[in-house]
């Protein structure tokens, strides 16, 4: 089993930003619903640190508070194009230190994540807008997932 002690300092954090990242993706790419969104990610966390499984490493993920520094970013755009930059390499640290069952599990957690904090806010009408389903794609494609 692979731990936090398995990765620098550097790569931890890379590690712990790419969940809130993504969720981040989500809350922007479309209006409205901010505080929901930012709950249903909370939420997330929650859930999952509630319940540990069988991957060590994931437990110590979602024991972090995730922290997200979105004053760094000057649009959504720009959140993004950084955001999926280090899901890439959070998944790229994950590929080289962690088994394949556990960057599957981070794998599922971030997307998991991104689609509940997606069907947190009703937007014209829909659970989840096209904007959101487009991002949840984007960033599936980023982590090498599938998200349906």
């Amino acid at each position: 089993m692979t731990t936090k002690a398995a990765f620098s300092p550097q790569e931890w954090k890379t590690v712990l930003q790419g969940p809130p990242t993504a969720g981040m993706i989500v809350v922007t790419a479309a209006r409205g619903g901010t505080i929901r969104e930012t709950v249903a990610m909370a939420k997330a966390y929650s859930q999952a640190h509630a319940k540990p499984g069988e991957s060590e490493l994931l437990d110590e993920i979602v024991a972090a508070r995730p922290e997200i520094d979105h004053s760094r970013f000057h649009s959504a755009e720009e959140l993004k194009e950084h955001g999926l930059a280090e899901l890439r390499a959070a998944v790229a640290l994950l590929k080289s230190k962690a088994t394949a069952g556990e960057l599957d599990d981070y794998r599922r957690f971030v997307l998991a994540l991104a689609s509940r904090v997606a069907a947190a806010h009703r937007e014209d009408g829909q659970a989840v807008s096209p904007a959101e389903a487009a991002a949840i794609q984007e960033i599936s494609t980023t982590i090498g997932a599938s998200s349906g």
